[in-house]
């Protein structure tokens, strides 16, 4: 890793690869992994195929590789909790997830811990959107939900730099990682935006690697008519949280007060102008222009409000690493 500072002492990196019916292609994300990594860990999710026999048969001419199983199914963010344990209790520096499907290449390991290594971030992220020659291959509908579930995290996670939340090839300061309420983590699905708002929690700086996406015949085990609301859900208790806690516990500003004042002005002004609409309907005459003025100038105010406390949030994205001021 040629990027990586000389001064430095090199990483102790390890993979993480939660594993859930995988048999097909497990031995060549296995393979493809590079000597940079100390560990890989391939956490067994209660899979019902061969993925175990495959794993412990890469195994054997692996000494790497260490198979960890769960008792049952837990979903994506158990079996990766249940690795950074390990990695954690091994003393690994830099822990990154790769998932076992065969999407991501494993011989782009160092590209994703180098910023973290080079004391630019603390927890890397891949991102499929940052030119279009990496868009290639990618399928329309993968495209478009992406965009639209990106533009939801960066709001409730206060992440507005980055883009494809849901990519599953991250890199993580152990630093930082053992600082994270594990418990307080998502199990499933949402496990990579809840990652997001945790560490926005704690202020660390999040960095996207561009990478492309190698996409072959697989079906996402993922249902979206079950998993939309409950990822709408889940955004929207993490922004209220973060809000709550970044802008009126851990610090006031000037974007608390422009919160509050406009959600306050527009209520009012959308409340106001459709209770005199109703009763100037009711009696068949126009609201006079006095009225339509104080249930427009609270509206454009409280906006104008708000747009301006999403500007300050923006600019409010974490810029410093902290994971060399945490290893001290």
């Amino acid at each position: 890793m040629s990027s990586i500072s000389a001064a430095v002492p090199p990483p102790r990196i390890g993979v993480v690869i939660p594993c859930y019916n995988v048999a097909r292609h497990i031995a060549a994300v296995l393979g493809e992994i590079g000597p940079e990594c100390e560990r890989v860990y391939a956490v067994d999710d209660g899979s019902t195929d061969e993925t175990v026999a495959e794993v412990l048969r890469v195994a054997n001419a692996d000494a790497r590789i260490v198979l960890l199983r769960r008792e049952a199914n837990g979903g994506v963010g158990a079996a990766v909790k249940t690795g950074y344990r390990q990695a954690l209790a091994d003393g690994l520096t830099v822990v990154v997830k790769l998932d076992g499907d065969g999407q991501m290449a494993p011989s782009d390991i160092a590209k994703m811990v180098a910023p973290i290594a080079d004391g630019r971030a603390d927890y890397t992220k891949g991102n499929r959107f940052f030119s279009p020659e990496l868009l290639r291959g990618m399928p329309a509908v993968r495209l478009i939900g992406n965009a639209l579930l990106s533009f939801i995290t960066k709001l409730s996670s206060g992440y507005w730099n980055i883009f494809d939340p849901t990519n599953g090839f991250t890199a993580i300061s152990a630093a930082v990682l053992a600082r994270l309420p594990e418990e307080k983590i998502a199990d499933r699905f949402f496990f990579e935006s809840d990652m997001l708002f945790r560490l926005y929690l704690l202020y660390a700086r999040v960095v996207d690697v561009p990478l492309p996406a190698r996409y072959g015949g697989e079906r996402s085990s993922l249902h979206a008519g079950r998993a939309i609301p409950r990822f709408l859900l889940g955004n929207g208790k993490n922004f209220m949280k973060r809000i709550g806690y970044h802008y009126f516990i851990r610090d006031f500003s000037i974007a608390s007060v422009e919160i509050v004042a406009g959600l306050v002005l527009l209520m009012f002004g959308v409340v106001f102008g459709a209770v005199e609409w109703a009763h100037a309907a009711q009696r068949g005459v126009f609201a006079s222009s006095g009225t339509i003025m104080l249930a427009a100038l609270p509206v454009i105010l409280g906006i104008q409000l708000l747009l301006a406390f999403v500007a300050y949030d923006i600019a409010a994205v974490p810029q410093q690493a902290l994971t060399r001021s945490l290893a001290r």
